[in-house]
């Protein structure tokens, strides 16, 4: 994997859903650039998959994606107060924390701003799902394996489901990423789908 360039635009935060009538429940993604439709039509995304999939199998939930290609934890963290109290979700999303390692920001940071997250979407009565990503061997064999390590250690801890690399079996195949080496192309998103349904279907009511 190569080194990233950032990416900071912002892009207004979409609902993928086709309708919101008679919906049961609402599915909040809180991610980075990795769930934002990255070089890709959003049609094509895995969050506008999963809308499909919800559909499909007779869900009446409706997908709302407010990821940011570029945010950081401590981004995701300032707009998620406004986005639980306008949406009231029943499922977060939590896909943050790989801009903060390729940013080098401090774990603790990294860490303690995830576990914000997570206390607020619980406080707000979501079912939680924490999307892990890993970091190129690159950043230090001492600091990427603690960042691995962040992720399962804040699932046990508040006890709620986790994914632990959404980009299992994508990453290291080159006909399912960007020229950049770190974006999964559109082929790669019925992949990641897959991994994310695999999480969410269970808390689904």
């Amino acid at each position: 994997m190569r080194c990233i360039i950032l990416a900071l635009f912002l892009v207004a935060a979409w609902p993928v859903s086709a309708s919101d009538d008679a919906e049961d429940c609402l599915v909040l993604i809180l991610g980075d650039s990795l769930s934002a439709a990255y070089g890709m039509e959003q049609s094509e995304s895995w969050p506008a998959l999963l809308s499909g999939r919800l559909q499909q199998d007779g869900y009446r939930c409706r997908v709302f994606n407010s990821s940011i290609t570029g945010d950081t934890t401590q981004g995701g963290l300032a707009r998620l107060p406004r986005l639980l109290e306008a949406h009231h979700p029943d499922a977060v999303i939590i896909e943050l924390g790989g801009n903060d390692g390729l940013r080098g920001l401090p774990l603790d940071v990294t860490e303690s701003n995830l576990r914000s997250m997570i206390t607020l979407s619980h406080e707000a009565g979501a079912n939680i799902i924490l999307a892990g990503v890993q970091l190129p061997p690159n950043y230090g064999r001492t600091y990427t394996e603690r960042f691995r390590a962040m992720y399962p250690e804040l699932a046990e801890e508040f006890g709620i489901a986790l994914i632990p690399f959404i980009l299992e079996g994508v990453a290291l195949d080159p006909e399912l990423m960007q020229d950049d080496g770190i974006h999964p192309n559109a082929r790669a998103q019925p992949r990641i789908l897959d991994i994310v349904w695999q999480r969410l279907r269970p808390l689904l009511h």
